[in-house]
């Protein structure tokens, strides 16, 4: 662009740019009805990946502290009795309703290896269950924001060409406010939406570390109570 375009062109974005406030508050304020509600929704949304991310970080910190307590104490138990203590005094631990849910079939009659595991398996489908909780709402904020955000840009363009037909002209003075209202919806979409997909895929790869520390210890205690109830009963 030549200086002299510049130079006249210059005078045209300041009077444009001086009956408009491109600030982000200012835009959110002067929204209103249908793209209004779509600013706060998104805001909310993006407001509300924080919390979460947040707290389930905390609870998985928690989660997998009291499960490598729990793991460093069962390895010095001598036998199932000793495990089912151990879990009993440390509830907070997922292998402890692992433990328990596996002492609570000591008592069948046909005890096998295989049914043991499979208990095992449903109880750490159980904990996993516990773990991700609100993951799904995560993955929804993720998946849906960007496209609210879309809807309400192609909202405040239709307004904006609204506008161009009430004014009969096209000028930037005119149209500005309803495109800046408009590009701002997708920008908090993206502000939602890129916060949620990284808190879902670091708590995820959390989530599956945990599991996999369980699945490993828990086919241990599975065969261990198992060989142990042999041993008593072939006595």
């Amino acid at each position: 662009m030549t200086p002299a375009v510049i130079t006249n062109t210059m005078p045209i974005l300041l009077a444009a740019t001086s009956g408009a406030s491109f600030e982000f508050v200012d835009i959110v304020r002067e929204s209103k009805g249908l793209l209004l509600a779509v600013l706060v929704l998104l805001m909310l949304a993006s407001t509300w990946v924080w919390i979460l991310w947040v707290a389930k970080f905390l609870q998985l910190k928690r989660l997998g502290l009291a499960q490598k307590k729990f793991e460093e104490a069962t390895r010095l138990a001598d036998g199932p009795e000793e495990l089912l203590t151990i879990a009993e005094q440390k509830k907070n631990a997922p292998g402890a309703h692992v433990i328990i849910e596996l002492m609570k079939q000591t008592r069948q009659q046909a005890l096998s290896s295989e049914f043991l595991l499979a208990v095992a398996r449903r109880a750490i489908a159980d904990e996993e269950k516990r773990a991700s909780s609100s993951m799904a709402m995560l993955s929804s904020i993720a998946s849906s924001t960007p496209f609210i955000g879309l809807f309400g840009t192609v909202y405040g363009i239709m307004q904006a060409f609204q506008l161009i037909g009430q004014e009969k002209s096209a000028s930037l003075v005119v149209v500005a406010p309803a495109i800046g209202e408009a590009l701002i919806a997708t920008a908090i979409g993206l502000m939602a939406a890129i916060p949620a997909t990284v808190a879902y895929n670091f708590l995820d790869k959390r989530i599956g570390e945990i599991s996999d520390a369980l699945s490993a210890s828990a086919d241990i205690w599975a065969h261990l109570i198992y060989a142990f109830e042999k041993k008593e009963r072939g006595k």
